[in-house]
């Protein structure tokens, strides 16, 4: 995958660390099934650049503060993190073996800026800008379980919040909280097919 494609301004250091990740991925995924064995030869496409969406909806400001709930193997906190080196990324799954590959693929890639929690963010008390998730669970459950960590202090040019990559029909789910809501197709950034489907949802908490 040529990064430079969607993202001309990342440094080579960063461009590299992207294909060492699909790399780990699939090395890893061997050991640990975080992505499904039909579709890890599609890691670069539909799981690290389908994560890098989020930043080219929004350019998060060094100091920004991100929980990424539900990581998986680190998903789609890992790809950000290569991308804001200066923001701090802290993930948490509730799955111990898959939290462990986002931290062995962290360390392999020395991404200074990531933590890893095994739990649920009942078991978090921290504060975040921003929440981000990706084929978690729909939005009401995502919402409940992450308002108490969300940082009352905007710095960033979206209002704090919750930033979700979806797919599929979305309409019931986000009917409650359509007025604090934004939805964004990712073929706006990408235009490979398996993007046809897949959107960002962005709420205000």
């Amino acid at each position: 995958m040529d990064y430079k494609k969607y993202f001309p301004y990342i440094t080579s250091e960063q461009e590299e660390k992207l294909h060492k990740m699909e790399q780990l991925f699939k090395d890893k995924n061997n050991q640990v099934n975080v992505i499904s064995r039909k579709d890890i030869e599609n890691i670069s496409i539909n799981h690290i650049l389908h994560s890098l969406s989020i930043a080219k909806y929004i350019h998060f400001k060094d100091g920004t503060r991100i929980v990424d709930l539900g990581t998986g193997g680190g998903l789609p906190g890992l790809p950000l993190a290569v991308m804001f080196p200066e923001v701090s990324f802290h993930l948490i799954d509730r799955i111990g073996k898959k939290v462990k590959i986002a931290r062995e693929i962290a360390d392999e890639l020395g991404l200074k800026n990531v933590t890893t929690q095994h739990g649920d963010m009942g078991e978090c008390h921290d504060k975040f800008d921003f929440v981000v998730s990706r084929a978690v669970a729909e939005l009401p459950i995502l919402i409940k379980a992450v308002r108490k960590n969300i940082s009352k202090t905007n710095f960033n040019a979206l209002p704090n919040g919750l930033i979700a990559l979806k797919g599929g029909e979305l309409g019931s789910e986000l009917a409650p909280y359509a007025s604090k809501s934004e939805i964004i197709d990712i073929t706006n950034y990408f235009e490979e097919p398996f993007f046809s489907t897949k959107k960002i949802v962005y709420t205000v908490l």
